[in-house]
């Protein structure tokens, strides 16, 4: 993760991804077909590991307002924790078609649950342009708080609730929720 948050797949070598992993080259020849499938399986983990902790701190049947800031919050507070991780997402996040089937799933999900009780006023034609936006306010919010421009709780709420804002919650009740206490973040698998 870190050389290809570094870098990019590209520049990445077969002798730095050994010396990294503290292994032969021939090892690393033997257990990855080429770097980009490589780079595909560590992206994959992580955003899966990240959503499942995500799944686990936001309990199902919750309010979708609530899930989607949580959620909001939670990966700008990882980006600020792990800044590796979080030029990593905001480098590759939004561009990677398997990152992007991870990230936006959940929220694919609470929007349409949101639309459906009446709670978020767009139309069900936007969802996947509200799910670009979503992603894209995400990742920009991680790299003013890796960029040192805004903290990560700043961040979070300016984010959640403009987010929420965006999709029809009332401005005072989408404050209201994007200022909500933070379930705790489940340990990851690192």
């Amino acid at each position: 993760m870190r050389l290809f948050a570094e870098r990019s797949t590209t520049q990445v070598t077969v002798s730095e991804l050994a010396e990294a992993a503290g292994v032969a080259r021939g090892t690393v020849y033997s257990n990855i077909r080429n770097i980009d499938s490589l780079f595909e399986d560590v992206a994959a983990r992580l955003v899966t590991e990240m959503d499942a902790q995500i799944a686990t701190a936001t309990p199902p049947g919750a309010d979708p307002a609530q899930q989607i800031a949580v959620a909001i919050r939670m990966f700008i507070r990882r980006a600020h924790e792990e800044p590796l991780w979080g030029r990593f997402l905001v480098r590759f996040g939004v561009a990677m078609p398997a990152l992007r089937e991870v990230l936006e799933g959940r929220a694919r999900n609470n929007i349409q649950i949101g639309i459906d009780l009446g709670r978020f006023h767009i139309e069900p034609g936007q969802i996947t342009s509200v799910i670009a936006m979503l992603s894209g306010s995400v990742a920009a919010a991680c790299s003013l708080v890796i960029d040192g421009q805004l903290t990560w709780r700043e961040a979070g709420v300016n984010t959640a609730a403009l987010f929420l804002r965006a999709i029809g919650v009332s401005s005072d009740t989408a404050n209201a929720v994007a200022r909500s206490d933070l379930p705790v973040l489940p340990p990851s698998g690192r």
